[in-house]
């Protein structure tokens, strides 16, 4: 085994493995809890908006077919 610069006996490459390892940070489990609760809550809007988008659908389509058609104006005479 070698000896690196920084007074360890690993290799340079398992140096350079040991700084990918995970570390723990104590506000990730913190943040996906607020997470899942926020795409939740925006689950929950959206089907709420997906309700009243069909209702304001069928209001419309209703008072669509329902109303009376504008007067006809009369034809202008061709001269």
């Amino acid at each position: 085994m070698t000896t690196s610069p920084s007074g360890s006996s690993l290799p340079r490459w398992r140096l350079w493995l040991s700084t990918l390892n995970w570390r723990r940070d104590p506000g990730y489990e913190q943040r996906m809890k607020q997470l899942r609760s926020e795409t939740e809550q925006l689950r929950s809007e959206n089907a709420r908006l997906g309700e009243l988008n069909a209702k304001l659908d069928a209001i419309l389509f209703s008072s669509a077919t329902s109303s009376t058609p504008p007067p006809s104006t009369p034809d202008k005479p061709e001269t």
